[in-house]
């Protein structure tokens, strides 16, 4: 992972910690439900921010060394990991 790459989704990461220790206290403190569920829903939403950044410097990064390689072998091998990874997306 690229260093800037590495560094934002660290920064989302923590930042999602700390949601999700805050929807502990929420329950703990016998919050009401639906608040609960909408600080559950921006835990998912920004979960799915850093999956995308993640994906992205995945495909900028090692899927593009990949195809500026030649190997054939190797392009393959990423493809097939990106079919993987929108598989189980679509779970």
């Amino acid at each position: 992972m690229r260093t800037e790459a590495k560094s934002s989704v660290l920064k989302r990461l923590k930042r999602i910690e700390g949601q999700v220790r805050g929807i502990a206290r929420m329950v703990e403190d016998d919050r009401y439900c639906i608040d609960i569920l909408t600080q559950i829903a921006a835990v998912r939403a920004a979960m799915r921010r850093v999956e995308d950044e993640v994906l992205r410097d995945h495909v900028g990064h090692c899927v593009e060394h990949a195809i500026r390689s030649g190997d054939a072998e190797e392009q393959r091998a990423k493809i097939a990991e990106l079919m993987e990874v929108f598989a189980r997306a679509e779970r």
